[in-house]
Protein backbone atom coordinates (compact mmCIF):
# COMPACT_ATOMS: atom_id res chain seq x y z
CA UNK A 1 0.00 0.00 0.00
CA UNK A 2 3.10 2.25 0.77
CA UNK A 3 4.47 2.02 -2.35
CA UNK A 4 1.20 2.11 -4.42
CA UNK A 5 0.55 5.89 -2.45
CA UNK A 6 4.66 6.50 -3.41
CA UNK A 7 4.01 5.54 -7.25
CA UNK A 8 1.09 8.00 -7.19
CA UNK A 9 2.39 10.65 -6.14
CA UNK A 10 5.13 10.31 -7.33
CA UNK A 11 3.62 9.85 -10.60
CA UNK A 12 1.02 12.95 -10.35
CA UNK A 13 4.58 15.29 -9.59
CA UNK A 14 5.47 14.49 -13.46
CA UNK A 15 2.32 16.41 -13.94
CA UNK A 16 2.60 19.00 -11.60
CA UNK A 17 4.06 21.94 -12.86
CA UNK A 18 7.43 22.67 -10.67
CA UNK A 19 7.12 26.30 -9.38
CA UNK A 20 10.45 27.88 -8.49
CA UNK A 21 11.10 31.26 -7.12
CA UNK A 22 14.51 33.63 -7.00
CA UNK A 23 17.14 32.93 -3.87
CA UNK A 24 15.81 29.40 -2.27
CA UNK A 25 14.29 27.48 -5.03
CA UNK A 26 10.52 26.94 -4.12
CA UNK A 27 8.86 23.70 -5.18
CA UNK A 28 4.97 23.50 -4.96
CA UNK A 29 5.58 19.58 -4.73
CA UNK A 30 5.02 17.33 -1.64
CA UNK A 31 6.69 14.48 -3.30
CA UNK A 32 9.81 17.10 -3.20
CA UNK A 33 8.87 17.81 0.58
CA UNK A 34 8.92 13.61 1.07
CA UNK A 35 11.97 13.16 -0.53
CA UNK A 36 13.91 15.93 1.25
CA UNK A 37 12.59 14.87 4.37
CA UNK A 38 13.51 10.81 4.23
CA UNK A 39 17.15 12.43 3.26
CA UNK A 40 17.45 14.49 6.27
CA UNK A 41 14.69 13.08 8.54
CA UNK A 42 13.68 15.92 11.38
CA UNK A 43 15.45 17.99 10.07
CA UNK A 44 15.18 22.35 9.76
CA UNK A 45 13.19 23.33 6.26
CA UNK A 46 14.72 25.48 3.57
CA UNK A 47 15.67 28.59 4.98
CA UNK A 48 14.49 28.40 8.52
CA UNK A 49 16.53 28.80 11.98
CA UNK A 50 19.32 31.01 10.79
CA UNK A 51 19.12 32.71 14.33
CA UNK A 52 21.29 35.61 13.05
CA UNK A 53 18.20 36.58 10.46
CA UNK A 54 17.63 40.35 10.51
CA UNK A 55 13.77 41.70 8.99
CA UNK A 56 11.84 44.97 9.42
CA UNK A 57 9.05 42.01 9.31
CA UNK A 58 7.71 40.00 12.50
CA UNK A 59 9.21 36.26 12.76
CA UNK A 60 6.99 33.68 11.60
CA UNK A 61 7.02 30.64 13.62
CA UNK A 62 6.15 27.20 11.32
CA UNK A 63 3.82 24.75 13.31
CA UNK A 64 3.63 21.26 11.60
CA UNK A 65 0.80 19.02 12.01
CA UNK A 66 0.33 15.46 13.13
CA UNK A 67 1.80 12.58 11.73
CA UNK A 68 4.44 14.49 9.89
CA UNK A 69 7.32 16.81 10.83
CA UNK A 70 8.69 20.41 10.05
CA UNK A 71 11.26 20.15 6.79
CA UNK A 72 7.86 17.57 5.33
CA UNK A 73 5.34 19.99 6.18
CA UNK A 74 7.12 22.99 4.97
CA UNK A 75 9.72 22.52 2.74
CA UNK A 76 7.87 24.39 0.29
CA UNK A 77 6.41 27.92 2.56
CA UNK A 78 9.58 28.43 4.82
CA UNK A 79 11.73 29.06 1.88
CA UNK A 80 9.17 31.10 0.30
CA UNK A 81 8.87 33.31 3.16
CA UNK A 82 12.55 33.94 3.24
CA UNK A 83 12.47 34.80 -0.46
CA UNK A 84 9.89 37.10 0.77
CA UNK A 85 11.94 39.01 3.47
CA UNK A 86 10.56 37.35 6.56
CA UNK A 87 12.88 35.52 9.17
CA UNK A 88 11.56 31.68 9.52
CA UNK A 89 11.54 29.61 11.97
CA UNK A 90 10.58 25.58 12.98
CA UNK A 91 10.33 23.30 15.36
CA UNK A 92 9.69 19.48 15.58
CA UNK A 93 7.12 18.47 18.51
CA UNK A 94 4.89 16.50 19.90
CA UNK A 95 6.77 13.04 20.60
CA UNK A 96 8.68 13.10 17.56
CA UNK A 97 9.56 9.74 16.51
CA UNK A 98 12.67 8.28 14.51
CA UNK A 99 12.97 11.89 12.81
CA UNK A 100 9.69 11.77 10.78
CA UNK A 101 6.69 11.79 12.88
CA UNK A 102 5.80 14.79 15.06
CA UNK A 103 2.32 16.27 16.40
CA UNK A 104 1.52 13.12 18.20
CA UNK A 105 1.95 13.72 21.80
CA UNK A 106 -0.73 15.46 24.13
CA UNK A 107 -1.45 19.30 22.64
CA UNK A 108 -1.57 20.76 26.07
CA UNK A 109 1.66 19.25 26.84
CA UNK A 110 2.94 20.34 22.75
CA UNK A 111 1.58 24.06 24.03
CA UNK A 112 4.83 24.13 26.56
CA UNK A 113 7.14 23.26 24.25
CA UNK A 114 5.67 26.00 21.66
CA UNK A 115 5.23 28.34 24.28
CA UNK A 116 9.48 28.22 25.24
CA UNK A 117 10.26 28.34 21.80
CA UNK A 118 8.46 31.51 20.91
CA UNK A 119 10.17 32.92 24.36
CA UNK A 120 13.48 31.92 22.56
CA UNK A 121 12.68 33.26 18.86
CA UNK A 122 11.81 36.77 20.63
CA UNK A 123 14.99 36.91 22.91
CA UNK A 124 17.10 35.67 19.78
CA UNK A 125 15.85 38.43 17.08
CA UNK A 126 14.58 41.13 19.75
CA UNK A 127 10.95 41.21 18.49
CA UNK A 128 8.08 42.03 20.20
CA UNK A 129 5.82 39.66 18.64
CA UNK A 130 6.00 36.52 16.68
CA UNK A 131 3.22 35.44 13.71
CA UNK A 132 2.16 31.71 13.88
CA UNK A 133 1.34 29.84 10.74
CA UNK A 134 -0.07 26.54 11.39
CA UNK A 135 -0.88 23.40 9.36
CA UNK A 136 -3.93 20.97 10.88
CA UNK A 137 -2.55 20.52 14.27
CA UNK A 138 -0.49 23.34 14.00
CA UNK A 139 -2.97 25.94 13.44
CA UNK A 140 -5.03 24.66 16.53
CA UNK A 141 -2.03 24.42 18.89
CA UNK A 142 -1.50 27.91 17.88
CA UNK A 143 -5.25 29.03 18.87
CA UNK A 144 -4.58 26.97 21.93
CA UNK A 145 -1.08 28.74 22.95
CA UNK A 146 -3.05 32.35 22.73
CA UNK A 147 -5.92 31.32 24.70
CA UNK A 148 -3.66 28.78 27.47
CA UNK A 149 -0.16 29.85 27.65
CA UNK A 150 -0.19 33.35 27.96
CA UNK A 151 0.45 34.01 23.87
CA UNK A 152 -2.07 36.84 23.25
CA UNK A 153 0.64 39.72 23.73
CA UNK A 154 3.23 38.02 21.98
CA UNK A 155 1.61 36.86 18.56
CA UNK A 156 0.61 39.44 15.96
CA UNK A 157 -1.14 37.11 13.81
CA UNK A 158 -2.33 32.96 13.52
CA UNK A 159 -2.56 31.76 9.87
CA UNK A 160 -4.23 28.29 10.02
CA UNK A 161 -4.40 26.09 6.53
CA UNK A 162 -7.21 23.70 8.00
CA UNK A 163 -7.13 23.64 11.45
CA UNK A 164 -9.09 21.55 13.53
CA UNK A 165 -10.51 24.50 15.36
CA UNK A 166 -13.51 22.97 16.97
CA UNK A 167 -12.76 19.56 16.18
CA UNK A 168 -13.43 16.70 13.22
CA UNK A 169 -15.87 14.48 12.57
CA UNK A 170 -13.34 12.48 10.93
CA UNK A 171 -16.27 11.99 7.56
CA UNK A 172 -18.11 11.01 10.33
CA UNK A 173 -16.44 8.15 11.66
CA UNK A 174 -15.56 9.70 15.14
CA UNK A 175 -18.66 8.41 16.97
CA UNK A 176 -17.60 4.57 15.34
CA UNK A 177 -13.59 5.31 16.51
CA UNK A 178 -14.68 5.93 20.43
CA UNK A 179 -17.04 2.99 19.72
CA UNK A 180 -14.55 0.89 18.45
CA UNK A 181 -11.94 2.15 21.57
CA UNK A 182 -14.80 1.46 24.08
CA UNK A 183 -14.89 -2.01 22.78
CA UNK A 184 -11.42 -2.10 23.08
CA UNK A 185 -9.98 -0.90 26.18
CA UNK A 186 -6.61 -2.30 24.89
CA UNK A 187 -6.41 -1.00 21.38
CA UNK A 188 -7.50 2.51 23.62
CA UNK A 189 -4.57 2.68 25.74
CA UNK A 190 -2.27 1.98 23.11
CA UNK A 191 -3.58 4.41 20.80
CA UNK A 192 -4.04 6.93 23.93
CA UNK A 193 -0.49 6.22 24.38
CA UNK A 194 1.48 6.35 21.29
CA UNK A 195 -0.80 9.16 19.35
CA UNK A 196 -3.23 10.87 22.05
CA UNK A 197 -3.37 14.12 19.71
CA UNK A 198 -5.11 12.06 17.09
CA UNK A 199 -8.09 11.63 19.35
CA UNK A 200 -7.80 14.66 20.97
CA UNK A 201 -8.50 16.21 17.50
CA UNK A 202 -11.98 14.37 17.05
CA UNK A 203 -15.38 16.18 17.85
CA UNK A 204 -16.47 16.66 21.45
CA UNK A 205 -13.33 15.28 23.36
CA UNK A 206 -11.67 16.73 25.99
CA UNK A 207 -9.03 19.14 24.47
CA UNK A 208 -11.88 20.63 21.87
CA UNK A 209 -14.36 21.17 24.46
CA UNK A 210 -11.53 23.11 26.31
CA UNK A 211 -10.36 25.06 23.71
CA UNK A 212 -14.04 26.03 22.77
CA UNK A 213 -14.84 26.98 26.12
CA UNK A 214 -13.73 30.42 25.49
CA UNK A 215 -14.63 32.37 22.53
CA UNK A 216 -12.91 31.39 19.36
CA UNK A 217 -10.47 34.58 19.11
CA UNK A 218 -8.54 36.65 21.51
CA UNK A 219 -8.17 40.55 21.52
CA UNK A 220 -5.39 41.89 19.69
CA UNK A 221 -4.51 38.76 17.56
CA UNK A 222 -5.48 38.60 13.92
CA UNK A 223 -6.84 35.45 11.99
CA UNK A 224 -6.60 33.76 8.59
CA UNK A 225 -7.90 30.57 7.98
CA UNK A 226 -7.48 28.66 4.81
CA UNK A 227 -9.81 25.35 3.84
CA UNK A 228 -10.51 23.87 1.01
CA UNK A 229 -13.80 22.22 -0.16
CA UNK A 230 -12.04 19.19 -0.85
CA UNK A 231 -10.52 18.11 2.85
CA UNK A 232 -11.34 14.90 4.00
CA UNK A 233 -9.15 15.01 7.26
CA UNK A 234 -10.92 18.06 9.38
CA UNK A 235 -14.36 17.44 8.44
CA UNK A 236 -16.50 19.62 7.77
CA UNK A 237 -14.49 22.01 6.31
CA UNK A 238 -16.74 25.01 7.81
CA UNK A 239 -15.77 23.61 11.47
CA UNK A 240 -12.55 25.24 10.86
CA UNK A 241 -13.21 28.81 10.75
CA UNK A 242 -13.15 30.96 13.56
CA UNK A 243 -15.77 33.71 14.99
CA UNK A 244 -14.94 36.89 16.20
CA UNK A 245 -13.28 40.07 15.42
CA UNK A 246 -10.17 40.14 13.11
CA UNK A 247 -11.23 36.82 11.56
CA UNK A 248 -10.66 36.42 7.55
CA UNK A 249 -11.81 32.99 6.73
CA UNK A 250 -10.87 31.95 2.72
CA UNK A 251 -12.01 28.59 1.02
CA UNK A 252 -9.62 28.32 -1.42
CA UNK A 253 -12.00 27.22 -4.07
CA UNK A 254 -13.81 31.13 -3.71
CA UNK A 255 -10.48 32.12 -5.22
CA UNK A 256 -9.47 29.49 -8.20
CA UNK A 257 -12.31 26.44 -9.33
CA UNK A 258 -9.13 24.32 -10.55
CA UNK A 259 -8.18 24.28 -6.84
CA UNK A 260 -8.61 21.07 -6.29
CA UNK A 261 -5.93 20.47 -3.65
CA UNK A 262 -7.21 18.69 -0.06
CA UNK A 263 -5.94 18.77 3.24
CA UNK A 264 -2.55 16.94 2.39
CA UNK A 265 -2.19 19.41 -0.50
CA UNK A 266 -2.74 22.72 1.58
CA UNK A 267 1.28 22.78 2.48
CA UNK A 268 2.12 23.11 -1.19
CA UNK A 269 -0.83 24.57 -2.65
CA UNK A 270 0.26 27.90 -4.70
CA UNK A 271 -3.07 29.89 -3.85
CA UNK A 272 -2.69 28.83 -0.17
CA UNK A 273 0.30 29.95 0.36
CA UNK A 274 -0.22 33.20 -1.26
CA UNK A 275 -3.34 34.05 0.51
CA UNK A 276 -0.13 33.40 3.83
CA UNK A 277 1.99 35.95 2.39
CA UNK A 278 -1.21 38.26 1.81
CA UNK A 279 -2.37 37.47 5.85
CA UNK A 280 1.53 38.58 6.97
CA UNK A 281 2.34 41.08 5.04
CA UNK A 282 -0.81 43.10 3.66
CA UNK A 283 0.99 45.47 1.84
CA UNK A 284 2.25 43.34 -0.49
CA UNK A 285 -0.54 41.15 -1.06
CA UNK A 286 -2.27 40.63 -4.53
CA UNK A 287 -4.83 38.09 -5.87
CA UNK A 288 -3.45 34.71 -6.41
CA UNK A 289 -3.24 33.57 -9.96
CA UNK A 290 -5.62 30.57 -10.64
CA UNK A 291 -3.80 29.80 -13.92
CA UNK A 292 -2.49 26.27 -13.30
CA UNK A 293 -4.47 23.88 -10.96
CA UNK A 294 -3.68 22.31 -8.04
CA UNK A 295 -3.83 18.56 -7.60
CA UNK A 296 -4.93 16.49 -4.59
CA UNK A 297 -1.79 15.54 -2.66
CA UNK A 298 0.38 17.06 -4.78
CA UNK A 299 -0.24 20.83 -4.69
CA UNK A 300 0.85 22.80 -7.38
Amino acid sequence: MHRLVALVVLGLSLITPARADAALPVFYNSAKAVVASLNAPGAAPPGSNDWACQSDKRPVILLHGTHVNMLLNWNTLSPLLKNNGFCVFALNYGGLRLGQIGGTGDIPASGVELAAFVDHVLTKTGARQVDLVGHSLGGTLAQYYVKFHGGATKVHDIVGLGPTSHGSSALGFDAWIRALLTAFPKLNGFVSSVDPAALQQLRGSAFITELNSVPDTVPGVRYTTIATKYDAVVTPYTSQFLSGPNVNNVVLQDICANDFGDHLALAFDHVALRVVLNALDPSTARRPSCATPVLPVVGG
